[in-house]
Order: structure tokens, then sequence, then C-alpha cells
């Protein structure tokens, strides 16, 4: 296979995939490991992808983020069953602190039948707790077009009122090094509050967010644990570094 060729190739696997070994590069495109890791220094060197430990991520584009609606329709059995996870850790009489994210979202209607209180800056969320007659307190605050999020210092300030037994959030970003990312500096501010005020915080993410990076900075990779479906190979470093609880699809 000629260069610009192997170049395409490895390109396409990225789009699809997000990030790819050398390992599985030297098995689908029978070169050896010196020819491969040379292709992957120079699409390096082009812009045109990062390179990590044993391998290489897709470059990372400015992009918007999804509105809610297109949230909630991707990914969607990963998320339900994240969130069957996510319920099973909550007991009795405890307070707890939904994110506005499309898979805390999945969790309101298996929420209906115990005694909790729930806050949340999701407005879609408020809503549904509400449609569940599930004792809910929606923050008050700026509320984010796409997502229906409520976010901003009045936000912020608010939640420094509440103290939570546990915290469900939702990020863009799950990456060993970076941490916990997500693409508003905003909203970050509200999830590192919901952080400081609950005794223990799960990130909810469905693989495709694992070793990526947003914008802002919510969190260091050890200051809340993860609920994700098995995790692939590559993937395998975060678990070495905080609490990861995996769900069997």
């Amino acid at each position: 296979m000629l260069t610009e060729d192997r170049y395409a190739y490895i390109l396409k696997m990225l789009n699809e995939k997000n990030t790819i070994t050398v390992q599985e590069l030297i098995d689908q495109l029978n070169h050896s490991e010196s020819t491969i890791r040379r292709d992957l220094t120079e699409l390096e060197n082009q812009d045109r992808l990062v390179r990590i430990h044993g391998g290489a991520r897709r470059k990372r584009l400015p992009a918007d983020e999804a509105s809610m609606e297109d949230k909630t329709v991707k990914n969607t059995h990963e998320k339900q069953a994240i969130a069957r996870k996510a319920i099973a850790l909550i007991e009795e009489h405890e307070v707890v602190f939904l994110d506005a994210w499309s898979t805390t979202y999945e969790m309101i209607p298996l929420l209906a039948d115990k005694d909790i209180t729930v806050v949340t800056n999701g407005v879609p969320h408020a809503a549904r707790l509400a449609d569940y007659q599930i004792e809910a307190i929606l923050i008050g605050g700026r509320i984010k077009k796409r997502t229906k999020a409520v976010i901003g210092s009045v936000a912020a300030d608010q939640l420094g009122e509440y103290h939570f037994t546990k915290a469900f959030l939702g990020m863009n970003g799950v990456d060993p090094e970076a941490g916990f990312t997500t693409p508003d500096v905003e909203e970050a501010a509200v999830k590192k509050k919901a952080i400081r005020q609950s005794n223990a915080t799960y990130v909810l993410a469905d693989p495709t967010k694992f070793n990526e990076v947003t914008f802002a900075k919510v969190a260091d990779i050890d200051d809340c644990a993860v609920i994700t479906t098995s995790l692939a190979e590559e993937h395998r470093t975060v678990a070495e570094l905080t609490k990861v609880i995996e769900v069997n699809l």
C-alpha cells in the first residue's frame, strides 16, 4: 500500500473510532511497526492527528455542542444501561444532584419508586421529574439554549447552598491527562460546584467520551468515579487512575 493510501486509511479509521492503536494498524495494514509509527509521526506533523501512548487519536476540531434533543437519540442503548447501573447506587432518603445531561435524563423514570429528593440544572429533567411525581428542585440561572441546562454564577451560587449524598454528571471528555472536560466555561463551573457539594460524584460516560478533551476543565480524573460500558483496551488507563464501574451490555 502506498504511503498516501495508508494515511487516508488511518484518518478514515480515526474518524470512525476516535482512537486507534499501533497494533491495530499493523494488523490491518500489514506493515511493520516502524512504518506505522513513522506514518503517525508524519500525520501529527501535518496536524492531522494527535499521537498518544500506543497509538493516535483524532484531531479535535471546534464544533458546536449538540442539542439536548440530538443527544437523547444517540447511543440510547448504552445510556439506558449506564442509567440503570447509576440508579442501583441510590438509596432511600438521599438527596442527589442530576446534571443536565442525556444519560441522567434516562435515570428519571427509574427513580419513580424511590423516596428521594433530586436537585437538577436541567429544564427537561425538572419537567420529567414532575411527570413522575419525584420531589425535585430546579436551580435558577441562565438557560443555555441548545442543551436547556441552567448555568452561570447564579446557578453555581445556589448549588453552594445545598449538600448532596451523590451527584451524577455528564461530560464531553474523559481523558487520563486532561481529566473531565466540557465545552462551556459556565457549565463547567456548575459541574465543579456540584462535585464540591457532593459526598460522591459519578460521571456517566459512554465510550465515545473517552480520550476526548474539550475546552473547559471540570475536574481531575481521580476526582470522580466513572460509570460506563465495557472499556476498550485503549481506554484502560482511566481505570488505573480512578474508580470505573463497567456495565455489560
